[in-house]
């Protein structure tokens, strides 16, 4: 080789190598929440909050059931491959990882959980408090592996997600009297907002700075709020939406307190509202045929157990469907909600 041409081959590796190091500037991915991001924490514990069984997973790497819930990857993994970092993240409790792979990526999340204790309690699945305490666990876990310095650095550079509060609202407060008997909807959201508040508070402690507020979706337009809705005509539930605007507009005024209260932190909040409700309102526009039953079964309230492995309504090409089961989104609609996220609320970290 020339001097020219080694000389250009090093400028070339010191390019890259500058680009690699760019993209460490988030060199993990910190979940924690519902369904929504969960990996298979709950196929560790003693729920029906379930989905590690066919058909779920069917078109995920090796045709294979994880716990998602999913046909394939959550928008969770498809943020981690977007910052070039690998293209799922683990679920904490599932044993076929360990603190090598959660070094890079790791979510705590468990289906059916809510910011209310309340809401966990319906399924017996993970509460929040105790996703925080598996982080805790995880620290230390962190620091063990790679020393203080660099588990501290890590963690401190690491992009932390929450996607939480849907079921607080759908599985407690309109299914249930206890919170509907102490407040108000708008109340009701007041109380979650501190809960959210405080636990964004304790990642802070705990030395978290880039962190990402999950806000919810229109949820009166999942399946099954839909079939439900027999006086509307199976139409989305408008005051469910209403309610989920609302919450939204509570979380961003939240996220503005947090970045003035907590020095060094940015928050940001990542709000799938806007970019699910255009996909259900205009689901041709992005190559789907179905918004209103999903692809599960007869797509119009089956999620969890009741998608059986066998069931013959069960749509041959999830690719057509917004939604895989009554309530969870299919990979494609999960792919662009995440590609959405990553242009709009998360490109600051890029």
């Amino acid at each position: 080789m020339s001097y020219l041409g080694m000389s250009i081959w090093l400028i070339l590796t010191l390019f890259l190598v500058l680009c690699l190091q760019g993209k460490a500037s988030v060199p993990a991915i910190i979940v924690f929440g519902d369904s929504s991001v969960d990996a298979g924490n709950n196929n560790q514990i003693p729920t029906i909050a379930r989905s590690n069984f066919e058909p779920y997973g069917r078109d995920f790497e090796g045709g294979r059931p994880t716990g998602r819930f999913s046909n394939g990857r959550i928008p969770t993994d498809f943020v981690s491959e977007a910052f070039g970092l690998k293209p799922t993240v683990p679920a904490y409790l599932d044993p076929a990882y360990n603190i090598s792979d959660f070094a890079v990526g790791v979510t705590f999340a468990s289906a059916g959980t809510g910011y209310d204790n309340v809401t966990s309690d319906v399924l017996d699945v993970i509460p929040l408090w105790k996703e925080l305490d598996y982080y805790k666990d995880y620290q230390k876990k962190l620091r063990a592996y790679l020393g203080d310095n660099k588990a501290n650095q890590i963690l401190t550079e690491a992009l932390y997600l929450t996607s939480i509060g849907t079921n607080d609202f759908l599985e407690n407060y309109y299914t249930l009297p206890r919170r509907r008997s102490q407040f108000s909807i708008d109340q009701y959201q007041v109380f979650l907002l501190g809960i959210a508040k405080k636990f964004v508070e304790n990642l802070y402690v705990l030395g978290a700075r880039k962190i990402s507020v999950g806000g919810i979706p229109p949820m009166g337009c999942l399946p099954l709020e839909r079939t439900t809705n027999f006086m509307g005509g199976s139409e989305c539930v408008e005051s469910y939406n209403n309610v989920a605007m609302s919450f939204n507009d509570k979380l961003k005024g939240l996220v503005e307190e947090l970045n003035k209260e907590l020095p060094g932190a940015r928050v940001v909040l990542s709000n799938p509202y806007p970019i699910v409700m255009q996909i259900v309102q205009k689901p041709s526009s992005y190559g789907f045929e179905d918004t209103a039953v999903a692809c599960c079964a007869t797509g119009m309230f089956e999620m969890g157990y009741a998608c059986a492995r066998r069931n013959p309504f069960t749509c041959m090409d999830a690719n057509k469907f917004v939604f895989w089961d009554s309530f969870h989104p299919t990979e494609k609609t999960n792919r662009i909600i995440a590609d959405h996220m990553m242009k709009t609320y998360l490109s600051s970290f890029l």
